[in-house]
């Protein structure tokens, strides 16, 4: 698949909007976000045509490398997110195949990423809710997080916060996403999966 460069790039990290979720397995995606938003050097703004927070910059090194990218952190729930993914998408005339989708991952061990284009959505509610919207050709970058120990639900899982055990390595993988996420935009998806698949 060949990609327009000068097409910008439209980066979401996936999660629920509020403090109360801040800390959460699910808002990972949120996370790594903010990670990427510091390197740029700016700060979200309420989206004018979509109910998110975007940052406008470019990644990667300077000069014809480098490419344009739309960050942003929806604000719907996110079992709606592909609501405001699909209105960014329209307003920046953004194709499908430059969409990245930052997520959490049950069925990988904790911190550790893959990277893919399309495919099905593993139950996980907002990739559910992007796909409705605009099919499933996006790029998806999987953060795992485990399955839940013992007994415990899934969806009380997901909206606990990382465990203490966890939180020592978080900074480090988080840094790492975000570099897997830079890798996919500046140099491609085979490229940042020899990289950063494991």
């Amino acid at each position: 698949m060949t990609t327009d460069v000068t097409a910008p790039w439209l980066i979401v990290g996936l999660g629920n909007p509020g403090p109360g979720y801040a800390a959460n397995r699910h808002n990972v995606g949120f996370m790594v976000a903010d990670l990427i938003a510091g390197r740029i050097g700016g700060s979200f703004k309420r989206a004018q045509k979509a109910q998110a927070q975007v940052l406008e910059g470019r990644v990667g090194p300077m000069g014809p490398g480098s490419r344009r990218v739309v960050l942003a952190k929806p604000l719907s729930f996110m079992n709606l997110s592909g609501g405001p993914v699909a209105g960014l998408r329209d307003f920046y005339k953004v194709p499908t195949a430059n969409i990245v989708a930052i997520h959490d991952e049950l069925d990988i061990d904790y911190g550790t990423l893959r990277l893919k284009l399309g495919g099905g959505d593993n139950g996980h509610n907002g990739l559910k809710s992007m796909t409705k919207s605009m099919g499933p050709e996006y790029h998806r970058v999987r953060f795992g997080i485990g399955r839940p120990p013992g007994r415990m639900q899934v969806a009380d899982f997901v909206l606990k916060d990382f465990s203490s055990v966890e939180r020592k390595e978080l900074d480090y993988l988080v840094d790492r996403a975000a570099d897997a996420v830079e890798c996919l935009v500046t140099e491609g998806l085979e490229r940042a999966q020899s990289a950063y698949n494991s």
